[in-house]
């Protein structure tokens, strides 16, 4: 599994060219489509690419467009960028239509400007990009790197440095007050050059100004030893990192809060604040609706097979745990013979005798669970997240796994990060369910909109079928 979201730098030195030429981009795109179009670029134009520049900037500062990108995906940067686009464009449409414009701007005219700017927006970004990855692999725009403390985080850091060299750090030493020879078998081979001394060592060059930054990779345990190594920093103009621990690690979305003039610190908290939410929602409502729209004859049809396959009910109803580990219901179209939803829900398994022949491939392809597209219209549930549980399966696990309970500070999901990792149907095992949980909560803890599209588009290529679903 990866560690997005592992050490994050959010301050980019470059926004402002990014924020001016995204402005320039948006009103050159229109005033050279009008040329080309024999269009009288007037005020209204210009009007439309000044709503354009504000509502883009709005959402580009929503997604954290501006901030640094050095260490992140390329992919979700020009995720981010495409969004924003296209939400700005709903006030530019809005403009249009509400002040009666529309016959003022063509459409061939709107519509090649929409894309000539999207095209704009993006394509810079991608050869800038590309520009910088060019000047730090020379050794330019870059910033020199000290680690102290051979602990497993900071020995990934070191790896990612050495084998990431376009995020422009370089890596200038490694301390540790064990042994060079004992740090080494803790590292790979290749790693073992840059171990230059003890921690005392890495202070004083620090202090000498060889560092840009300096990462501190001792476990928070060792709470005396790092206040004394930051008091000795404090010397120094180094930016100076902590790296998280386990223990760090394992915060969901801790954010500083305040009670009077009280500064918290929250442990376990959700993503969904906010704009975040709201925008969440949107993604569910829209989605669910074109999809819905889509798959409303295929519903049909499966009533009819599970009305003639079975005596019982069409849909089945489920009661689960949803956000805040509030109970909802779930639905589903009936596979089995039975409707069990009391204190004791046994697992379907491989060869249940309860498994209708057609619910049978209704499990095996996930069609099923069709219905749950109505629940997350309804909004207790969302297109992607942690997929629910039975009230029972519930109660047992969150006594045997740690922080089970946890996956509740998201909505439940149709598809998830578990379910295209491998972790889906049966857990005959505590370590299924383990694994399980482990990918869920790394979904809540590195959630994004660009997260929840890659694991739509892998549940769209891998398709709904699993060798454990049955």
């Amino acid at each position: 599994m990866g560690n997005n979201g592992f050490v994050r730098n959010n301050i980019n030195q470059f926004a402002f060219v990014y924020r001016l030429a995204d402005l320039l981009i948006i009103q050159g795109a229109l005033l050279g489509v009008a040329v080309l179009r024999d269009v009288q670029y007037d005020f209204m134009y210009f009007v439309l690419a000044l709503i354009a520049n504000v509502s883009f900037s709005f959402f580009a500062e929503l997604f954290w467009l501006y901030r640094s990108w050095r260490a992140a995906a390329f992919q979700e940067m020009i995720f981010n960028t495409l969004l924003s686009w296209v939400l700005a464009l709903l006030p530019i449409l809005t403009f249009i239509l509400f002040n009666g414009e529309t016959s003022h701007f063509p459409r061939a005219v709107l519509g090649i400007w929409i894309l000539v700017t999207l095209a704009g927006l993006c394509g810079w970004r991608t050869m800038f990009r590309y520009f910088l990855y060019y000047l730090r692999r020379k050794g330019r725009n870059s910033r020199s790197v000290g680690i102290i403390g051979l602990s497993e985080p900071g020995c990934k850091l070191a790896q990612e440095i050495l084998e990431h060299p376009e995020i422009g750090y370089r890596l200038k030493g490694v301390f540790d007050d064990r042994s060079k020879s004992s740090g080494a078998e803790r590292m790979d081979l290749a790693f073992a050059d840059h171990i230059e001394g003890n921690v005392s060592e890495g202070v004083r060059r620090a202090q000498a100004g060889q560092f840009d930054v300096l990462f501190i990779g001792l476990p928070l345990t060792a709470k005396q030893r790092i206040e004394g190594i930051l008091r000795l920093l404090g010397d120094t103009t180094a930016d100076v990192h902590l790296i998280p621990d386990f223990f760090i690690y394992n915060l969901l979305h801790a954010r500083i809060g305040q009670v009077g003039d009280l500064q918290t610190l929250s442990i376990y908290d959700t993503p969904m604040r906010g704009s975040w939410s709201i925008l969440k929602r949107l993604e569910d409502i829209v989605l669910s609706s074109i999809i819905l729209i889509i798959i409303a004859i295929p519903m049909l049809l499966i009533a009819i097979g599970v009305k003639l396959s079975s005596r019982g009910p069409i849909i089945f109803a489920q009661d689960r745990y949803g956000l805040d580990g509030r109970r909802i219901r779930v639905w589903k179209f009936r596979s089995m013979r039975v409707t069990e939803n009391g204190e004791k829900v046994t697992q379907a398994s491989r060869n249940d005798s309860r498994v209708t022949p057609f619910g049978s491939f209704l499990r095996r392809t996930s069609l099923d669970e069709l219905p749950q597209f109505l629940n997350v219209l309804g909004g207790s549930m969302s297109i992607v997240g942690p997929r629910p549980h039975a009230v029972t399966h519930n109660e047992e696990y969150r006594k045997q796994v740690a922080y089970y309970m946890l996956r509740h500070k998201m909505k439940p999901g149709i598809t998830g990060w578990a379910q295209i990792n491998g972790w889906r149907g049966e857990t005959d095992t505590l370590d299924k369910m383990r694994m399980r949980i482990q990918y869920d909560l790394e979904y809540i803890r590195n959630w994004s909109l660009w997260m929840d599209f890659r694991i739509i588009v892998a549940t769209l290529v891998k398709g709904f079928v699993g060798n454990n679903a049955y």
